[in-house]
């Protein structure tokens, strides 16, 4: 896969590259991990602007693209050393590369995810209308289930295939009549493009989880390296939990946010670092999904699939799983 830079939201990601295993700066064992640019994703930035990296021993430099599911398939190869991202995207890049391993789920998506119309009413107006889904994320799980909800029928809709970061400029345009996606897109939208309006949302219908990803083969040659970036993560999301404003802050500071609007956003995420059955709940709706799509290749096999030694290593209280599925 080539090297590239991605620029979104005014965060910069360093060019990609494969790291040797073991290199050192100044003491610190280097990784490069990559996500995407929005609060959902706030371990890796906590954990980069309180310095936890460094304190846990590891030079870490973060990359960010239009989503955290577009960044998962830079673990193959060990491109980069983890990523974060939605529950669709690991088990599609599972397919791809079964050394690609759930390692802890990390967000719950509690109130994240909105259908944003502009000059249309209501799910029933856009019918024959374009509707910008990113194709592979939560997002696309949130929009079919929604339908089928409501009892709407997908034929009706003309999906087109969006980064998150572009449905506000393709709305603007008319390229899209609506989108479907998480925050802080539909804010950002509700807030600068005129007659737009909220036509649903994720409530009651559908809280997807992100997952830190990592490639079994790295963990397995750097063990001690792979525990202490899940030690930083969860201390990371400890002062998430005990003291918010100030990861509002570093959230906002890392992502170039107003920190007004992180402040907003933050309050609309569950930040978990652990192992619950509802984590294998949301594997399962992604697992179906592709099913339903004939797009799963055969059937997932938990045992390969989720990897919950590190956490158990680290936090083993975080680990309320007892059994995986067969």
């Amino acid at each position: 896969m080539r090297r590239r830079t991605l620029l979104t939201n005014g965060v910069a990601g360093a060019a990609l590259a494969t790291l040797p295993i073991g290199v050192k700066a100044q003491g610190l064992t280097k990784m490069t991990i990559a996500t995407g640019v929005d609060p959902a994703f706030s371990q890796f930035y906590v954990a980069k602007e309180a310095g936890l990296f460094e304190k846990n021993g590891l030079d870490v430099t973060i990359n960010t693209g239009p989503s955290g599911s577009a960044m998962v398939p830079f673990l193959v190869n060990n491109q980069v050393q983890a990523a974060y991202g939605s529950d669709l995207a690991g088990v599609i890049n599972h397919q791809v590369d079964n050394n690609i391993v759930a390692v802890a789920d990390g967000t719950y998506l509690a109130k994240w995810e909105s259908v944003i119309g502009r000059n249309v009413d209501s799910l029933e107006a856009l019918k024959g209308k374009k509707v910008g889904v990113a194709f592979g994320t939560g997002a696309e799980i949130f929009w079919r289930r929604l339908l089928a909800n409501r009892k709407l029928n997908p034929a009706d809709y003309t999906l087109v295939n969006v980064e998150a970061p572009e449905m506000l400029a393709a709305i603007e345009r008319g390229d899209i009549d609506a989108f479907a996606v998480w925050e802080p897109w539909p804010t950002r939208t509700l807030m600068s493009v005129k007659n737009t309006k909220v036509l649903a949302t994720a409530d009651g219908i559908y809280n997807n989880i992100n997952f830190i990803y990592m490639n079994r083969g790295w963990i397995e040659q750097n063990r001690a390296t792979a525990e202490k970036f899940i030690k930083a993560l969860c201390e990371a999301n400890d002062i998430i939990e005990k003291d918010r404003p100030a990861a509002t802050k570093q959230v906002a500071k890392f992502l170039k946010m107003p920190v007004e609007l992180a402040t907003e956003l933050m309050p609309k995420l569950e930040f978990d670092m652990n192992w619950k059955p509802r984590s294998l709940e949301a594997i399962k709706d992604s697992e179906h999904l592709l099913a339903d799509q004939k797009k799963l290749k055969a059937p997932l096999d938990y045992s390969k699939y989720v990897y919950m030694d590190l956490l158990k290593a680290v936090r083993p209280k975080a680990v309320e799983i007892k059994e995986l599925p067969k």
